[in-house]
């Protein structure tokens, strides 16, 4: 059985984000903002951050990069196609049910060739320990376990589990075949699903160089499945935005929802 997921972490750090007035009627809407350590990326950094609501439920879970991150990134290597930044979540605040974030790096893409091999990024939120994902493997006596397929109720409808994409200390990831990137037009952005064992153990946003380039504004419905596997707070949607008054890119899971 899984452990049930505890609201609130204790010691909140707490900033107040707004607090609007009109002429007859006050409404104080007490956003939180609770940020985990920076990391150096590129010229620039990410962090995590957690948005909570006036009742301190969290509204969104999000990694946020400073402008000049997306310059100065590694090139392709001989020996090394990926680099991994590894994100804590904030130390206060609400407990969501990630334990930490991976942002991956990709200047060469990977599979599918013509559909992902484009410079960007795959953003994981796991709900699983780090050491627990470093210890993912689909090689030796354990792959038949490691590639089990999940209960169907794990699976958004239309999502597929191709057999080639499963990735050590990552996962199994289930795609979704009506993103556009799969029907003539070049990859943007889309959401993923990832599987380990038969247990669903991140989610992740996934994001092109050159739409991050394109300064975006935008937000997309995820397709959810019936249930999951570990209690946190899943989002409804994802949103890709840039604020130019903080020269910030913003990856964001929205709407959250708990599940137990």
């Amino acid at each position: 059985m899984k452990p049930a997921l505890c609201l609130f972490r204790s010691n909140l750090s707490v900033i107040t984000l707004a607090c609007l007035g009109f002429a007859h009627v006050a409404i104080a809407a007490d956003l939180q903002v609770f940020t985990g350590a920076p990391v150096a990326v590129g010229n620039g950094t990410a962090r995590v951050e957690v948005t909570t609501n006036g009742t301190d439920e969290p509204e969104s879970v999000s990694v946020v990069m400073s402008k000049n991150a997306i310059q100065g990134l590694p090139a392709v290597q001989a020996d090394q196609m990926v680099w991994e930044f590894s994100l804590p979540m904030p130390e206060a605040g609400p407990q969501t049910g990630y334990d930490h974030v991976v942002l991956d790096w990709n200047p060469a893409g990977h599979i599918p060739e013509g559909v992902y091999n484009v410079p960007h990024f795959d953003v994981h939120f796991y709900l699983i320990s780090g050491g627990e994902r470093e210890a993912i493997t689909f090689h030796g006596e354990g792959r038949e376990l490691a590639m089990a397929a999940p209960d169907p109720q794990l699976v958004p409808a239309g999502y597929v589990i191709p057999p080639d994409a499963a990735v050590d200390r990552m996962g199994m990831h289930g795609l979704d075949p009506a993103g556009h990137e799969f029907h003539g037009q070049p990859f943007s952005h889309n959401f993923i699903y990832g599987y380990y064992k038969g247990e669903l153990m991140f989610v992740e946003p996934m994001v092109s160089l050159s739409f991050l380039e394109s300064l975006p504004d935008m937000t997309s419905p995820i397709k959810k499945p019936q249930r999951y596997s570990y209690p946190a707070w899943y989002p409804a949607a994802y949103r890709i935005g840039f604020d130019a008054g903080k020269d910030e890119y913003t990856i964001a899971l929205q709407d959250l929802e708990r599940s137990d």
